[in-house]
């Protein structure tokens, strides 16, 4: 048995729709394209054909991976907003400055978009703490003080 794999109900979702546009979109437009290549003549020297060929590989391999992804996950819903949980909005002062983090799964973390994994060092030292708690996280520019200032 795999080990559910912890996600959102948009994560879920995202991955829904990737899945059914590579399924119903893009893989039959490339096996068009694949199509077309063939008829061409000589497969050997038909540059069009091997590259279509790859791609199609490819993107076989990703709808095989988000098959997988989606029949394992579980859509973890946060409990209460009392503590720091999976799927939470967190904000944090860090000095004099504030900052807002998603808790998410880490198929859909996302550091630019603030979308932290709840197994990477911060979303691990953000679980289960209260609004005032401070937490200490190690980072390449040393040990930065986090304090929680609101949970939704």
């Amino acid at each position: 048995m795999n080990t559910p794999i912890l996600i959102t109900k948009i994560g879920l979702n995202q991955l829904q729709t990737e899945l059914a546009d590579l399924q119903n979109v893009k893989r039959p437009q490339l096996v068009e394209r694949l199509s077309v290549a063939r008829s061409m003549g000589d497969l050997s020297e038909n540059s069009d054909y091997q590259s279509a060929k790859e791609d199609l590989i490819f993107m076989d391999t990703r709808i095989d991976e988000l098959g997988e992804l989606i029949k394992n996950s579980k859509v973890a819903v946060p409990s209460s907003n009392s503590t720091v949980g999976f799927g939470h909005m967190v904000k944090v002062k860090i000095d004099s400055t504030d900052a807002t983090f998603q808790i998410v799964g880490e198929t859909e973390s996302d550091p630019k978009l603030k979308k932290i994994s709840h197994s990477s060092p911060l979303g691990q030292a953000l679980m289960g703490k209260k609004i005032g708690d401070k937490v200490e996280v190690e980072a390449p520019v040393g040990k930065l003080v986090y304090t929680i200032v609101e949970i939704k």
